[in-house]
């Protein structure tokens, strides 16, 4: 009996999507459960497994098509492929692994197959790791993994440079031909540019025409409609990071000791954020047509640099969870993004988004709103200024401090307000046992 292949069900709002790869071809043999074909969403990738075992009989969508929740993408045939209808595979494909269970969410990885890798040295590897090495034409079986588990992550095809004994010698250049003595006419003025070929490849060419990702289209949509749909503002301060900063070191080995993680920044900034949106709840609130929807709960979105872009995974009910708990979480989140292993569900929601700029350099800035939120707090990098104190001029770590607001429900006053309280709590840390 045959099966249809379709797009299922993505998430919350996600209504389509793009085939990135076929995992599977026509008269290929698949089990039950095994990866068929990747798709990318706007948030994540997803892979799509067999409901049956079998053999594909066809592909309905191409790669680079896009396809909508439901849609038909091929039929699995029951049955046994034959060495006459099935492709003839390299020596290398006979001997791969087929990869294990999978769900529709992308909480599991697709075994690497392939004349990249021979069978004995099959992987697990993410899509973007594997997309990024056929793009860069890297042979994944010498590249180490850095992963959970030693899986291969982009930065590793990143990092990857082979080793110079097995390049291959480059062929000697022919002998130049002679050259023609220039007439007269091609002597006079200076020579013509030559003209680049009209797909941006030729030999002269000066510029590459890259597609953009599902994702990044996304990414700048979503960027896009915050800054026309919302009356967006930022305003600033600066907070003394010294009592955090020696809070840390005195607490920072006992903790790690105790937790199995160590005491970053964000906790301390997760809680604080905690207790100014306790104290200013409509920068915990969404306008919804005519109404304010108030949220009594505090579901903190972390921003993550990734290699397809900015993901903000969510971290649920940060009020309830201990500095622990919150590093912890903040970290497997953020690895997850980073291996491309996040799902649909961890990226929707939130209530309220913090975004760390200071991690690659930034000074200042003016966050973009994460919409439908209405606040969005921008941390930034830790520098040693003079500053007056108790009229005198000492030393001290500061940060600037951004909170970019929706105008239309958070005043002036109360978004001012807010980030002072933030900057009272960061001072006086203690008080995030009580406030946060």
């Amino acid at each position: 009996m045959a099966v249809e292949i379709r797009v299922p069900t993505l998430g919350e709002s996600i209504v389509d999507a793009v085939i990135v790869k076929w995992l599977k071809q026509p008269g290929e043999q698949v089990s039950r459960s095994e990866p068929v074909v990747e798709l990318e969403t706007d948030k994540v990738n997803v892979e799509v497994p067999a409901e049956q075992a079998g053999v594909i009989e066809s592909h309905s969508r191409n790669e680079g098509d896009t396809v909508a929740v439901g849609e038909l993408l091929g039929v699995i045939a029951a049955g046994e492929a034959t060495a006459a209808a099935a492709p003839a595979p390299a020596a290398a494909e006979s001997d791969a692994t087929p990869a294990a269970q999978a769900v529709v969410e992308p909480t599991t990885e697709p075994v690497v197959s392939g004349a990249n890798v021979a069978g004995s040295d099959a992987r697990r590897t993410n899509p973007a790791a594997r997309k990024l090495a056929e793009e860069r034409a890297v042979d994944l079986a010498g590249v180490s993994g850095s992963g959970v588990g030693g899986r291969v992550v982009p930065n590793d095809v990143l990092r990857y440079t082979p080793a110079a004994s097995a390049a291959p010698l480059a062929p000697a250049p022919p002998a130049a031909a002679p050259q023609a003595p220039a007439t007269a006419a091609a002597s006079i003025g200076p020579s013509p540019s030559p003209s680049p070929s009209p797909n941006g490849t030729g030999r002269d060419a000066r510029e590459e025409r890259v597609r953009m990702s599902r994702r990044r289209q996304t990414i700048a949509a979503r960027l896009v409609e915050a800054q026309q749909t919302a009356a967006m503002l930022t305003t600033f301060n600066e907070v003394d990071m010294t009592a955090v900063m020696e809070t840390r070191k005195q607490r920072r080995d006992a903790f790690k000791e105790r937790h199995g993680v160590n005491l970053g920044f964000m906790s301390f900034f997760t809680k604080a954020s905690v207790g100014a949106l306790k104290a200013f709840p409509r920068v915990n609130a969404e306008i919804d047509g005519n109404e304010f929807v108030l949220k009594h709960y505090y579901d903190i979105g972390i921003a993550v640099g990734a290699d397809e872009g900015l993901v903000v995974p969510v971290v649920r009910d940060a009020d309830r969870k201990s500095f622990a708990e919150i590093e912890g979480e903040i970290i497997e989140l953020a690895t997850k993004a980073r291996e491309s292993r996040l799902a649909i569900s961890e990226l929707q929601g939130g209530t309220f988004t913090i975004t760390n700029g200071g991690i690659f350099g930034s000074m200042l800035s003016t966050p973009i709103l994460n919409t439908p939120q209405s606040g969005i707090l921008g941390m930034h990098k830790i520098e040693e200024r003079p500053v007056v104190v108790n009229k005198e001029i000492v030393i001290r770590p500061m940060m600037y401090l951004a909170l970019s607001y929706d105008h239309r429900i958070v005043d002036g006053r109360e978004a001012v307000q807010f980030l002072v309280r933030i900057k009272e709590l960061l001072e006086d840390p203690m008080s995030l046992l009580l406030e946060g």
